[in-house]
């Protein structure tokens, strides 16, 4: 029997982050209220400011490390006899985008948890621990790593969405988000099983070079696995899970899940189509391109006749999985890294526009609905700018982020002779224009209610400003930096594809 060599090096930004939730876990013991008791401990009011900031440690060190991994380039595994995980300069760029949004998260959530009355020290280990189960899942090289990255990453989510207990909507949106979930998850491992059973191989490279594609078993195995990938990126039509979920869970998780969670699931995806991915009979450039329309059209529909924020933005999040599936159906380096530039835009634009909604949160009470953002700028100027500006960016207004990171989408479909489907994101986007503008319509142009909205508070300051930065300067400076060198976003994503193909 071969002797197994390991490298820890390869997983250090999934040691780090597993390691900071197992400390946020024991400090939240320690600082905690005691049990028994209604005195308060003596460290309860340093439970906030010390888990923020051993959560903001813990992801800034995986970022530094992740961010070095990108930097060295080139490609180790785990274990060399059995590569079940990768680090290349794919799965860096996407820890480092998964690590963005947990740590702008972290931030957003911590004035929030307490303004709705939620402030509980687990919040930031389940956040930490789903974290650590995307790094694993956009490092995986094979089948079973993959699945165990996918439970990792949603066993926690499903607790964070119910994770307002006193509310029955939150309850009810971590108890539909589970069990969907639970069945995508099933669809997925049955496939899975289907593959090892046609292939003899769970490990990208064995199933691409011992599928057999006349076997019919091998070609539902492989249906069953796009399907499973499908739920998890809310790509109609199985989306249904996604606007309950994102209005029931509090909105700092649904902050998280949303782009967190499809930035993870992308890329798995996208590591399975190049590397795992045999050559069949069946269209699957078709059946990709299907979803995406399907996916756009539906989802930018249904955003019309919302009147919850947060419903609004569920659908919106549906609609960019269909732009972003159109880089599938190319199957091009420049379409994925496309993609991969899509879903950093997306981390910082959907962030933003959910941070203003966090930041209004007042008394136990979240707003939600777009008429209680009527008058907005007149009670607080620079957050109904702020909204404004992501609402236009996620509606790919030209000089933001969002109308680069379409507009290279688009290019590189037309370029694959997709013109029809870039036609469809084209019109679909038109369509969203009218949904996002509804919010900057509704601060600017109706009267402002009685109540008065809550100050901003420094760690929502930070967010705001960081997304507000990126989405202006990186739509304006997508593949040119001359001051800084470090945001030509659009040159790193092509190195993160360069080895795929």
């Amino acid at each position: 029997m071969p002797e197994l060599v390991f490298n820890p090096g390869v997983v250090s930004p999934v040691i780090v982050v597993a390691t900071g939730a197992m400390a946020v876990l024991l400090l939240e013991v320690m600082l905690s209220r005691r049990p028994a008791s209604d005195v308060p401990a003596p460290g309860e009011h340093l439970l906030t400011p010390v888990l923020t900031l051993v959560s903001t440690v813990t992801l800034l060190l995986a970022l530094y490390l992740a961010g070095s991994q990108f930097a060295g380039g080139g490609s180790q595994v785990f274990n060399a006899v059995r590569p079940m995980v990768q680090v290349d300069p794919l799965s860096s760029f996407a820890m480092v985008a998964v690590g963005v949004g947990a740590l702008l998260s972290v931030w957003l959530s911590t004035t929030y948890l307490q303004a709705v009355h939620i402030n509980h020290g687990e919040y930031y280990a389940l956040l930490l621990l789903a974290t650590a189960g995307m790094f694993l899942m956009v490092c995986a090289v094979d089948l079973i790593m993959v699945f165990m990255g996918l439970e990792l990453m949603s066993i926690p989510i499903y607790a964070l969405a119910g994770f307002d207990r006193r509310k029955l909507r939150s309850n009810e949106s971590s108890l539909k988000y589970f069990l969907i979930g639970a069945f995508a998850s099933a669809i997925l491992l049955y496939g899975m099983a289907l593959l090892y059973g046609v292939t003899g191989h769970t490990d990208f490279a064995g199933v691409r070079e011992n599928f057999d594609a006349g076997n019919r078993l091998g070609l539902v195995g492989l249906g069953l696995v796009v399907v499973g990938f499908a739920f998890k990126v809310a790509s109609v039509p199985f989306h249904q899970w996604a606007p309950d979920v994102y209005e029931g869970a509090p909105t700092s998780v649904t902050a998280f899940m949303s782009v967190t969670v499809k930035a993870a699931a992308f890329v798995a995806l996208l590591r399975f189509v190049t590397l795992a991915l045999p050559e069949v009979d069946v269209d699957l450039a078709g059946v990709f391109g299907g979803l995406a329309a399907l996916t756009m059209v539906v989802g930018n529909v249904m955003a019309v006749i919302q009147n919850n924020v947060k419903r609004l933005l569920a659908y919106s999040s549906i609609a960019h999985a269909g732009y972003l599936l159109i880089g599938f159906v190319a199957g091009t380096s420049e379409a994925y890294s496309a993609v991969l530039f899509y879903l950093v835009v997306y981390v910082f634009m959907n962030l933003g526009a959910f941070c203003v909604v966090v930041s209004l949160a007042r008394g136990g009470r979240e707003v939600e609905r777009i008429e209680d953002f009527a008058g907005l700028h007149r009670q607080r100027p620079a957050l109904a700018a702020l909204m404004t500006l992501f609402m236009i960016a996620l509606a790919g207004i030209p000089g933001t982020a969002g109308f680069m990171a379409k507009f290279y989408l688009f290019s590189a479909a037309v370029k694959a002779d997709l013109v029809v489907l870039a036609i469809v994101g084209v019109l679909t986007s038109v369509v969203s224009v009218y949904y996002y503008l509804r919010l900057p319509v509704a601060m600017y142009m109706a009267e402002p209610g009685e109540e008065e909205p809550p100050e901003t508070m420094s760690f929502e300051v930070a967010v705001l400003s960081a997304c507000a930065l990126f989405v202006v300067y990186v739509g304006f400076l997508p593949d040119h930096d001359p001051f800084f060198g470090v945001f030509e976003l659009l040159t790193l994503a092509k190195q993160a594809v360069a080895g795929l193909l």
